[in-house]
């Protein structure tokens, strides 16, 4: 059977399964992802997520990898973060998650990395390793082996390190997990910190059968938020499928952009790191490089994408950084996302200020905010440049998309990856000018 072509996208492997990704893709990749790092009997950490097809597809990848001689070390179980901890912590020469991250159930996939949890995606290595499994591997070393590994407490202990335990108040949380693998963390945390924690959908179920994994779509947090309010909570937290991402509602049942949340952390971060470099996306918010400058912080604006971002971390010793899909990333915890940092900080924040979640956000927003807003567009880059010569007295910034500044708003669009679309995101200083700026653009984008 040949591997299909398409599950190999620009920052990890993704399919259907069966009809896309099945048993013998899994083995396929797990054989050539060891022909990939050329190392006799390279050790590999293993872990998946809570889908149906998961087990299945765990089967198949270690055996291509302990039948290319590697040595594996099976998680089971795990979130994306406790993966990547495990990768680097431990030394491991490469990793492969199996999930297929907030898609719909009948999806599943690889995230793969090498040493010290460096991700792999088209351009680090991905389209070799497609190449690979493509064509037919012939070579065998002697078997490999495999064994079962607990990373778990390591993983809960390593961030709980940045918070003294002792100082928290017993607040109230909402923390859904979506029937997901992110389940498996919150009792560890409920007996580690004190804690009134109330679990959404804890069970780990592939069907998702209360909603999709996919905290950006307001429709799966809309219980979240109406139990944040009902329950007097003092704010909410939602995962998605595995684990990578964290969504936070204040207390008044209302969404927290996630660039408003890297905004908080600067602010946080930088009284103890002065001058330090903090990173964020370029649909971020203009009120984080206000604060990041603020508060004496260097700030980096990049583009999207886990595994540009933290290759641009490493390069420049970047301590923090945030995207605005929720994504956040710490040099502490080896340049990969740290969900379970930014909650236990902003946990340690409302219990040292006293003040409430919408309290402690209110000075960074600063702007009004559209959002992402997708328009279908089959001539993406053909659109990006008509946008360009029409907005050229801007201050234009190309490195994702097109992004242009103005006095008093701004504007960034960005093609997708995968799909034929067009993705905008607008600010500006009132909501009327933001409004008169969202009807100009999208029937420009349209037209």
């Amino acid at each position: 059977m040949k591997v299909n072509p398409k599950i190999f996208k620009a920052y990890d492997i993704r399919g259907v399964y069966p009809a896309e990704i099945n048993g013998q893709t899994a083995y396929k990749i797990g054989r050539a992802f060891v022909e990939f790092l050329k190392k006799p009997q390279p050790k590999i950490v293993v872990a998946r997520d809570g889908r149906f097809s998961s087990p299945v597809l765990r089967k198949n990848l270690v055996k291509g990898l302990v039948d290319s001689g590697a040595v594996v070390f099976d998680l089971g179980l795990a979130t994306t973060p406790t993966f990547y901890f495990s990768a680097a912590h431990y030394g491991y020469d490469g990793g492969i998650n199996i999930t297929a991250s907030h898609n719909p159930k009948e999806y599943n996939g690889f995230k793969l990395v090498r040493e010290n949890a460096f991700p792999i995606g088209e351009n680090t290595g991905l389209r070799k390793i497609k190449d690979l499994a493509m064509g037919s591997i012939t070579t065998r070393s002697i078997n490999g082996s495999i064994t079962k590994k607990k990373a778990i407490r390591d993983y809960l202990r390593f961030n709980l390190k940045e918070v003294n335990a002792k100082n928290l108040k017993p607040l109230k949380i909402i923390i859904d997990t979506a029937n997901a693998v992110p389940g498996i963390l919150i009792p560890y945390l409920a007996k580690s910190l004190p804690l009134k924690i109330h679990h959404l959908f804890k069970e780990i179920d592939g069907s998702f059968p209360n909603h999709s994994p996919d905290p950006s779509k307001k429709e799966n947090i809309a219980k979240l938020c109406s139990d944040v309010k009902k329950r007097k909570a003092d704010f909410g937290v939602a995962f998605d499928g595995d684990g990578d991402r964290v969504v936070f509602i204040d207390e008044n049942g209302r969404v927290v952009s996630a660039d408003i949340i890297i905004a908080l952390m600067a602010e946080l971060i930088l009284r103890e790191n002065p001058r330090k470099k903090i990173l964020y996306d370029i649909r971020s918010s203009r009120a984080v490089k206000e604060v990041i400058k603020e508060n004496g912080g260097i700030p980096v604006i990049w583009r999207v994408g886990h595994s540009f971002i933290k290759e641009k971390m490493r390069k420049e010793g970047i301590i923090f950084g945030g995207e605005f899909s929720g994504h956040y990333y710490h040099q502490r915890h080896y340049f990969c996302e740290a969900p379970l940092f930014v909650l236990l900080k902003i946990i340690e924040l409302i219990s040292a200020s006293g003040k409430t979640l919408s309290q402690l956000i209110k000075s960074y927003q600063r702007y009004y905010h559209s959002g992402e807003i997708n328009f279908e567009v089959e001539d993406k880059a053909g659109k990006v440049g008509e946008l360009k010569k029409r907005f050229s007295s801007g201050e234009v910034l190309e490195i994702d998309g097109l992004r242009v500044d103005f006095e008093d708003w701004w504007f960034n669009v960005r093609p997708s990856n995968t799909e034929p679309l067009l993705r905008l995101v607008i600010e500006a200083k009132t909501k009327k000018l933001l409004e008169h700026k969202k009807k100009e653009l999208s029937a420009l984008i349209s037209s």
